[in-house]
């Protein structure tokens, strides 16, 4: 059903020599881990902002310059945050006015134990991001919970969503994963609750995994077991949500052209239920990625990122 996986690094000469000063500098791993955070929104064209959206903060990440291009809005899955578009926007805000939004409850943004955090409730809560943000009519990426909330908003909002893009999204439970299959014995590994879970976490979600330098995962893990109470206060009200059948019916809603992608190794969700989105939505088709796990914008992102600009290219208006 969902994922919470780490911002990825490229491994280089500069990325190097910038963890060796700080480290010689006497820095903490919260100020080396947020000073390569910034590196990598630097080299990917991005700024990080925030807004109030019904006297809730909204955390966000946009193109340093805009471009004359089309606008692309990326939702990430559940427990992750904006910082999971790094790799991938690095390939498209040269060509796009890029959004990646911490979803509420995610990242920098605002959390609420006490919000509804379904799907319907979330594509609700996007709608008013993109009001407060000035954004009418936008193609939009989602992953896993993302893909599910896009998904859901195009069928809701069919004038706002121009084209979308589905990878490995939530939403459709025909085929049962390892994670169901997991949770159903106690063990939910997209949740960190002790030292040691957020590797175990990434070695589930991806079957490609990036080069991350230290301390990149400490921290992170880190900031996962702070957030253990909301991730169980999101992940009940999502996980179910696969076997809605509301849902699969609202995808013959959807009017804008849909391309799924897909891992065929993908733990977290069977990539067999491509097929089902693909039946159900309209104009859709699908693309099955070979040794990709549940994340293609983090270990293939180059691939995916031409996949999203061909298809977005092939659309009237582009």
């Amino acid at each position: 059903m969902l994922r919470p996986l780490p911002a990825a690094f490229r491994p280089c000469a500069l990325l190097t020599l910038l963890v060796s000063i700080l480290l010689l500098s006497g820095c903490s791993r919260e100020a080396i881990y947020d000073a390569m955070l910034a590196h990598e929104r630097k080299a990917a064209g991005l700024l990080d902002a925030q807004i109030e959206v019904d006297d809730r903060t909204i955390a966000y990440l946009h193109n340093e310059y805009p471009v004359d291009g089309p606008t692309l809005v990326l939702l990430h899955g559940f427990a992750a945050n904006k910082e999971n578009w790094l790799r991938l926007s690095r390939e498209l805000t040269d060509h796009y006015n890029v959004y990646a939004i911490d979803l509420p409850g995610h990242g920098a943004s605002d959390k609420d134990l006490n919000r509804d955090y379904t799907i319907g409730a979330q594509a609700g809560y996007v709608k008013a991001i993109l009001d407060a943000l000035d954004l009418q009519r936008v193609h939009m990426v989602g992953n896993s919970m993302g893909g599910a909330i896009t998904a859901q908003f195009a069928a809701t909002y069919p004038d706002r969503v121009a084209s979308a893009t589905l990878l490995d999204p939530a939403g459709v439970m025909t085929y049962d994963s390892e994670l169901v299959e997991r949770v159903k014995a106690g063990d939910n590994p997209l949740i960190v609750e002790q030292p040691g879970d957020f590797e175990k976490l990434v070695d589930f979600a991806l079957e490609q995994k990036p080069f991350v330098p230290w301390p990149i995962y400490s921290v992170m893990e880190d900031r996962a077991l702070a957030n253990r109470a909301i991730h169980h206060r999101i992940f009940e009200q999502i996980e179910n949500s696969g076997y809605d059948t509301a849902f699969r019916d609202r995808l013959a809603s959807i009017r804008a052209p849909v391309l799924i992608v897909w891992g065929r190794d993908d733990r977290v969700i069977d990539y067999r239920n491509a097929d089902v989105f693909e039946t159900r939505i309209p104009n859709a088709r699908k693309v099955i990625l070979d040794h990709v796990g549940h994340a293609p914008m983090i270990e293939v992102p180059e691939q995916t990122a031409r996949l999203i600009r061909h298809f977005i290219e092939e659309q009237p208006g582009s």
